[in-house]
C-alpha cells in the first residue's frame, strides 16, 4: 500500500500553519480578518481545489507518457462550491484546456487522465477520515 504523509505546525507570531512533505513547503491560513487569518497562505477550499487540479495535471503527464503523446500547453481551472454550517464542499468543476503537439486528440488524453486520477476518484467515492489526538 502506498502512503503520503504531510506535517503542519503553527508559524510563530501568526495564526497560520506551515506544512511540509518531502522537502516541499506550503503556508495555510485563513483570509485576512477571518478567525485571526492574515491571508498568508491558502485556505482549505483553495487547497482542495489545488489537490484536484494538481493531481489531474500530473495525471495528464502520466497518460501522455504512456500513450507517447507530446503535450503542449496545459491550462486547468478548478472551482469548488461550498455551503452549509459547518461549511462543506458540495461540488467541484474542473475545466481543462490541453494542446497536443503531435495531432493526437486531446479528448482521449483527458478521458484517460479522468479515469485514473487519484484525488477526484477518491473524493467521488468517499473515504473515511480519522481524527485522533496525538499520544
Amino acid at each position: 500500500m502506498a502512503e503520503a504523509t504531510v506535517e503542519l505546525r503553527n508559524v510563530e507570531g501568526t495564526e497560520a500553519a506551515l506544512g511540509w512533505s518531502a522537502g516541499h513547503t506550503i503556508v495555510v491560513d485563513r483570509t485576512e480578518g477571518t478567525a485571526g487569518g492574515k491571508g498568508l497562505g491558502f485556505n482549505g477550499a483553495q487547497l482542495l481545489a489545488f489537490s484536484i487540479g494538481g493531481c489531474f495535471c500530473n495525471d495528464l503527464r502520466y497518460v501522455a507518457h504512456a500513450m507517447d503523446v507530446a503535450l503542449g500547453a496545459i491550462a486547468v481551472s478548478v472551482t469548488v462550491q461550498m455551503e452549509g454550517d459547518p461549511l462543506i464542499t458540495t461540488a467541484a468543476e474542473m475545466r481543462v484546456d490541453l494542446q497536443t503537439l503531435d495531432g493526437t486528440d486531446p479528448a482521449s488524453v483527458i478521458a484517460e487522465a479522468q479515469r485514473i486520477t487519484m484525488v477526484s476518484n477518491s473524493l467521488s467515492r468517499g473515504f473515511p477520515v480519522a481524527i485522533r489526538p496525538a499520544s
